[in-house]
């Protein structure tokens, strides 16, 4: 028998950088979740077209009555895309009456677009 060490196995080498952390945080399952309900709303042709006119508005503003008529769709579907860009954080809603009237919430399409940009 020979000398055990002189036995020599031949190993693939190993690019360790590839194992190295880039240092940057990576988002979490969660923080993905949350992030994709603001793409989930932008991803409807409808509710882009509610953010712009809402935004458009002179006043800052629009109530729900005049954003059925833009969009030629009923005031219940025109009331649920809404209520999906209120919960994704882009619209706010104040209700006066029995009219609801929307607003975009300051910085919202900032902060998609950081979203964005910290990936």
């Amino acid at each position: 028998m020979g000398d055990m060490n002189s036995l020599h196995t031949l190993e693939p080498e190993v690019d360790a950088s590839c194992c190295v952390p880039s240092g940057k945080p990576a988002l979490s399952a969660e923080e993905a979740q949350q992030k994709a309900l603001v793409f989930k709303a932008l991803a409807d042709p409808n509710r882009l077209r509610l953010l712009s006119i809402v935004k458009a508005g002179e006043s800052g503003e629009s109530c729900v009555c005049d954003l059925t008529e833009p969009l030629g769709l009923g005031q219940p579907t025109v009331s649920h895309h809404l209520k999906i860009l209120v919960e994704a954080g882009l619209l706010h809603r104040e209700k006066r009456g029995t009219w609801a009237y929307y607003s975009l919430i300051p910085g919202a399409l900032d902060d998609v677009a950081g979203i964005l940009a910290a990936l």
